[in-house]
């Protein structure tokens, strides 16, 4: 890079008031970063010459789950060699200057991730997609453990500014709510592609009031009043899903929603009326994708700016909304199928609430002229029961539905929606999960990177996964799996030391490192995984001569902060890790770790240093998963249940190399109706016992009850839910014996090396690369 030492110091002085030398390590991020800046922007101005005119894809995601930016961006650019280099001769470590960057706080989990990884692929291979979406002034929250649970502390990401944003107070466009007006300011991210040919825009909006101080009520000296807008306007965008649990925090998210919503359309209505006059061309040249049914009340916002604002008729503007819109659909679990109040959106979106009758309505109108009997009409009713169904809106205002796995896309078809995918079955497709090669290997482990352009003799695979496939070639060969197994044990050492520097527990880096690190959801199953540990440790106290493999078991999730169940398991898990851990006789046998704050960058850890991945999810509830594959891609077998992406893994790395246990689909629904988790509940070997310890003074869950609801909910049930909806006792037997197989396979090293090498072998078909480009190929034509 060119005078890049010039560069970094001349930004170290104008923003700091100092010396580069002289400036902290986060400070020295700001510097190099802003010097970077210089040379992202010219290519990022480029790419919006080079794709004028051309159709556009753009994002509507809630969630961004981006991790830290300067690494990625010295690799897709190309310069992480050359920066390092230069800031080595001015006495610098870039490493420690990486460490320093926050994790941007806009998201939570698979979905944000995916989001971001979509990004990156289609920036790396040129496609015209702009991601929209919330500036989140303190992201989730910060997750602390307080004796035990959960505490969330604001994650005030922004604390040093952000260097990779641009704020374009130009373009600021008004949004209206029944309790007052906001602005939407759009602050620009460069999403840089590996290479660096094409530089997209991750554009997200930051709430401020029109006015920001009201003088007249401070002269009056109601200085409370004087800041009131600028407060409740700000308020839309500080936290990524607020506490909804009272109506409050409802209308809240449904604040954000709309808000970003109606500023993403409102921008790309004005940029297109600007250079074209007219909507005649605006499906032709636009596509939007709704990531799961946040966004969705696009889908009338649309009808109304159309109508209300830019004078078409309805059957015109219903033609551009359906030509324009696909929806991609992440659950089918029945609470995360999106529904509102209907009293909430009159409260609140009276002009929207508006266009959604008139959509019911004409609805209804076609449904009568398609044949479908009166008494069925209550099947797709957008409002039903007092109650908006997003899902229902999403399918019926697009002219495209996405599941996101094979099994997940069958069950929308054949079992959720399919009396929407009888009406239009054109509609309906599968678009497999992938994630960004680039991230998950070609950083997270350089080492295994290496290795792999080694052996193929190309780097290809970094924009072309599937070259992978050769690596099956390797897969007898002791020299390649002996190397490989080096490799693995050089992260286990790099993770223990992070575990130990972070959470103060000292890890054996030669036991089998077993990790689940995803969402905290009864659904994901991580109370199984704890019952598991629990009934391992019960068994090597018991019986002396029981010989195990080391495991140490690491957890990271967090559970958000209305889920009280959610919160118990990880109270629970806390006190089996307080048991074990303090147990001399586990010494050299187990270990528990439940690392705190579980985010991209930890994940850039954990990935590459898993020896098993964790991925039990009850049938047919994970739509697909991302972890999954970022721990294939780096040589670790999945531990898991015939369930989303795990089938198209065991079909691409064979099931041979992976450990596949539990009920299926079929089973489930064949057994649900009878099921009495009682009488597993005493069949399953060790399994009384565990459960039992919920509630038999083991374990303290500090007088909160949580506990026994937990176990409540498993032999009892609950208002909502039959006992162990999740079948988390219906599946322990055959879970504990997919351990036993795990401890046994692990005992034949280069066996097991081979499973680990035939799992990356597989993974190609996993890249959001190829995502990516069927989105583009299939649904967005552009």
């Amino acid at each position: 890079m060119d005078n890049l030492n010039g560069r970094i110091s001349a930004w170290a002085l104008t923003t700091f008031g100092k010396d580069f030398a002289d400036c902290n390590a986060k400070e020295k991020y700001i510097a190099l970063s802003k010097a970077l800046m210089q040379d992202i922007v010219p290519r990022w101005q480029a790419t919006e010459e080079k794709f004028e005119g051309r159709k556009r894809a753009s994002y509507l995601s809630a969630e961004y789950l981006m991790g830290r930016a300067l690494g990625n961006n010295l690799i897709n650019l190309g310069q992480r060699q050359e920066v390092a280099e230069q800031l080595s001769a001015m006495g610098v470590d870039l490493n420690t200057v990486e460490q320093a960057e926050p994790d941007a706080g806009l998201g939570n989990g698979g979905l944000g991730r995916l989001a971001a990884c979509f990004l990156d692929s289609a920036a790396t291979h040129g496609y015209p997609l702009n991601g929209y979406g919330i500036r989140y002034e303190f992201g989730i929250f910060k997750q602390r453990f307080v004796e035990g649970f959960q505490v969330e502390e604001a994650d005030n990401w922004l604390e040093y500014g952000d260097p990779w944003s641009i704020r374009r107070a130009d373009e600021a466009v008004k949004i209206s709510f029944a309790d007052g007006d906001v602005t939407a300011i759009p602050y620009d991210t460069p999403i840089v592609g590996y290479g660096g040919e094409t530089v997209n825009t991750l554009r997200l909006w930051k709430a401020e009031p029109l006015e920001p101080f009201d003088f007249e009520q401070f002269n009056l000296q109601n200085y409370d009043r004087a800041v009131k807008a600028k407060n409740n306007a700000e308020t839309i965008t500080k936290v990524l899903y607020p506490n909804d649990s009272n109506e409050k925090g409802k209308l809240l998210r449904l604040k954000q929603q709309y808000f970003f919503v109606s500023a993403s359309l409102q921008d790309l209505l004005a940029k297109h009326k600007a250079a074209y006059g007219d909507f005649s061309r605006f499906a032709e040249l636009n596509a939007i994708q709704l990531n799961d049914t946040h966004p969705a009340v696009a889908i009338p916002e649309m009808m109304r700016l159309l109508t209300s604002n830019e004078g078409l008729t309805w059957k015109e503007a219903w033609g551009l909304v359906t030509k324009t819109f696909a929806y991609t659909n992440h659950t089918i679990l029945a609470e995360a199928l999106e529904t509102w109040d209907i009293k909430l959106y009159k409260k609140l979106l009276p002009a929207v609430y508006g266009v959604i009758l008139k959509i019911n309505e004409q609805l209804l109108r076609e449904l009568k002229t398609m044949g479908v009997p009166l008494a069925d009409v209550p099947k797709y009713e957008i409002i039903h029961d007092k109650r908006i169904r997003m899902a229902f809106l999403s399918i019926y205002g697009t002219f495209s539905t996405n599941g996101v796995a094979q099994l997940h896309t069958g069950l929308l078809i054949n079992s959720e929606l399919k009396d929407w995918y009888a009406l239009y079955p054109e509609r309906f497709n599968n678009k497999t999960n992938g994630i960004t090669q680039r991230r998950w290997l070609l950083k997270a482990n350089p080492e295994l990177s290496a290795f792999i352009t080694e052996l193929l003799g190309s780097d290809r695979w970094i924009t072309h996964l599937d070259e992978l496939r050769k690596l099956e070639a390797y897969a007898e060969d002791p020299a390649v799996l002996e190397r490989f197994l080096e490799i693995k044990q050089q992260k286990k050492y790099q993770l223990a030391a992070h575990i130990m520097e972070r959470e103060g527990i000292e890890i054996d880096p030669h036991s089998i490192y077993d990790i689940q690190i995803k969402r905290l959801h009864e659904y994901k199953r991580q109370l199984m995984n704890a019952f598991q540990i629990l009934d391992l440790y019960y068994r090597l106290k018991k019986d002396k001569n029981f010989k195990i493999v080391p495991r140490t078991f690491i957890f990271g999730a967090k559970a958000a902060p209305g889920y009280v169940r959610a919160k118990g398991i990880i109270k629970f898990i806390q006190e089996i890790k307080e048991l074990v851990n303090g147990d001399p006789d586990m010494a050299g046998k187990l270990k528990v770790v439940f690392v705190e704050n579980y985010d991209v960058s930890y994940g850039e850890l954990l990935f590459p240093a898993a020896d098993l991945s964790e991925q039990i999810s009850t049938a047919g509830k994970e739509a697909s998963g991302t972890g999954n594959m970022k721990f294939m891609l780096n040589g670790a077998p999945t531990i898991g249940t015939y369930d989303g992406a795990n089938i198209e893994i065991v079909e691409e790395a064979g099931e041979e190399n992976n450990f596949i246990f539990g009920l299926r689909v079929e089973e489930i629904e064949q057994i649900k109706a009878t099921y009495k988790p009682s009488a597993e509940f005493r069949k399953a070997k060790g399994l009384k016992k565990v459960v039992d310890s919920l509630v038999d003074g083991t374990f303290s869950d500090g007088g909160t009850g949580m506990f026994k609801e937990l176990h409540d909910a498993l032999l009892l049930g609950a208002d909502w839910h039959a006992p162990d909806v999740f079948m988390i006792l219906k599946d322990f037997a055959a879970y504990r014996e997919a351990q036993q197989k795990v401890n046994d396979a692990y005992l034949d090293r280069m066996a097991w090396a081979k499973k680990c090498w035939m799992n990356i072998a597989g993974a190609g078909k996993f890249s959001s690369d190829r995502t990516i480009k069927q989105y583009c190929e299939d649904i967005w034509k552009c």
